[in-house]
């Protein structure tokens, strides 16, 4: 199973599951397989300016690209689109007795974020999302492949 940009999605199997969460921090562990919440303002990638891709801290594909980043002041990295739609699922989170939606890596199903309708042109979309769930990749260097896909941004 193939995204439109030509990104493996198969789920992780149980043992590379085993493998990549236990290379995780207590905190993003927290955030991504506990669907916690960094503090805002404290993220490392908020202030990250050059060119390059957003990827899943847990399974390594890319979610979203440094040219749709803006500055949404709420302390967390926001976004107006994904890298490709196909590599963010949107579930309903009723949780803290809100109705939002929450986005997750399409791959590997972990907690990135939720998505909030008040962003700016183009799509109005604003992806709020944890530092601790991306890994930021400049442009021109390798991408990251915990999964062993081939996969190449």
């Amino acid at each position: 199973m193939r995204s439109p940009s030509g990104f493996d999605l198969t789920p992780p199997s149980p043992s590379e599951r085993e493998q990549i969460e236990g290379s995780l921090s207590a905190e993003e562990a927290e955030v991504l397989l506990h669907h916690g919440t960094e503090a805002p303002f404290c993220g490392g990638l908020l202030g990250q300016k050059e060119d390059g891709v957003y990827c899943c801290r847990l399974c390594s594909l890319p979610l979203f690209k440094q040219q749709t980043k803006f500055e949404s002041g709420t302390g967390w990295p926001s976004f107006y689109a994904p890298f490709d739609e196909a590599h963010v699922a949107a579930i309903e989170d009723t949780s803290y007795g809100m109705r939002r939606i929450e986005t997750r890596c399409a791959r590997c199903d972990s907690h990135q974020g939720h998505v909030f309708p008040d962003g700016p042109p183009p799509t109005r979309l604003r992806y709020c999302i944890n530092s601790v769930s991306l890994e930021f990749v400049k442009m021109g260097e390798p991408s990251p492949d915990r999964l062993s896909r081939g996969d190449t941004l």
